[in-house]
């Protein structure tokens, strides 16, 4: 599966821009400023819905305009599929297949997968567990069927419970039969979502191993150590007893929403024991392991984007990417660089074809 050609009108900074792109590699380059990352972004925001950088889709219009559209043309071996993307402000956005909208942007999710791997990708390990149960349910949703749906409607349903405990705070007033209609239903979806991270985990961690081993000398000993309390049996009990204190907080206090991912190097911490270099491996191999697991469950290669990537690697793990890139195994490969010379001398003996898109700043 690969990206053939892409439109861009009103997006970021772009005012209206038309690609044509590669089945392999395609480089980016421009200086700073001038749009490289927003186009990843575009294309990051055509697969997935949403942008790899902010939560607020307004954020995507050029200034002073009122939308923006995307439209692009992905191959598959059987298929040519048109998406298309538009956005107008204070309306919600509308994404269609071929011209016919989807009833949910759920439903589209997974369809087209994609792996970024960028500079803010630090604060998987730099911020606390929120960031990265954010990063593993983006993974989930792509690669694993019905996880979407289970973790929206969970979601949903916990929302509408926190609301209903600060209604009884604030009147003082509590409805037990009430607030059971939404017990029942988040324990079940609790189970239920930490069966499929449980079962993902499983094929997961070992891919993370290899990749691991492969960017770096091999000699540390790392892991992604998932824990949570829906793991005990007497889950349901322990979700109800908690009931004065979900009072007290106006919030519910046990659940999914409350799992945590530990990343550790030789059994302590990475975050505060991981070298730059040793983070750096780490990272890279959290991406390319999802990469393969998307590979493998979606029996497609992901599109893989590399944003600003030989600034922040050393040769050696640039060196190993380059490897992969020669073995055909990641397939289509979007990177932006904003020193051209460079690209094309790391680029030069990659025996895949490989296009240049020079992209010039554009004031206003």
């Amino acid at each position: 599966m690969w990206l053939e050609k892409l439109h861009l009108t009103y997006f970021k900074s772009y005012e209206e821009k038309a690609f044509t792109f590669g089945e392999h590699v395609n480089c980016i380059v421009g200086e700073n400023g001038s749009g490289k990352t927003n186009l990843l972004d575009a294309i990051y925001f055509l697969t997935l819905t949403k942008s790899a950088f902010h939560n607020q889709d307004a954020l995507g219009i050029r200034h002073a305009r009122d939308f923006f559209v995307l439209d692009g043309i992905f191959q598959e071996p059987s298929r040519r599929t048109q998406i298309t993307c538009s956005f107008q402000r204070g309306q919600r956005k509308i994404f269609m297949a071929d011209k016919k909208p989807y009833d949910r942007l759920s439903d589209h999710i997974g369809l087209f997968p994609l792996v970024l791997i960028a500079p803010n990708d630090t604060d998987l390990i730099r911020d606390g567990s929120e960031e990265r149960r954010r990063f593993f349910d983006g993974v989930l949703s792509q690669a694993v069927p019905g996880y979407l749906h289970d973790f929206l409607q969970f979601n949903k349903i916990l929302n509408q419970r926190n609301g209903l405990l600060k209604l009884f705070a604030e009147r003082n007033y509590l409805d037990e039969d009430l607030l059971e209609t939404y017990n029942e239903p988040l324990i079940i979806l609790s189970q239920r979502i930490y069966a499929h991270r449980v079962s993902f985990m499983n094929r997961y961690v070992p891919l993370f191993y290899k990749y691991y081993d492969f960017l770096s000398s091999g000699h540390e000993q790392v892991d992604v150590v998932y824990e949570s309390e829906v793991a005990s049996p007497d889950f349901p009990s322990e979700f109800r007893r908690n009931r004065s204190r979900d009072l007290y907080a106006q919030r519910t206090g046990k659940g999914v929403h409350k799992d945590e991912y530990t990343f550790e190097i030789n059994g302590v911490t990475l975050k505060k024991f991981g070298s730059q270099g040793q983070q750096k491996s780490f990272l890279i191999a959290l991406k390319l392991a999802q990469f393969e697991l998307l590979k493998e469950e979606k029996e497609k290669t992901p599109i893989l984007l590399l944003d600003d990537i030989f600034d922040k690697l050393d040769d050696r793990r640039i060196s190993k990417l380059i490897e992969l890139i020669d073995t055909g195994f990641l397939g289509q490969v979007f990177i932006t660089d904003a020193r051209p010379e460079r690209s094309q001398k790391i680029l030069e003996k990659v025996k895949a074809d490989v296009r240049y898109f020079e992209i010039e700043k554009v004031l206003g």
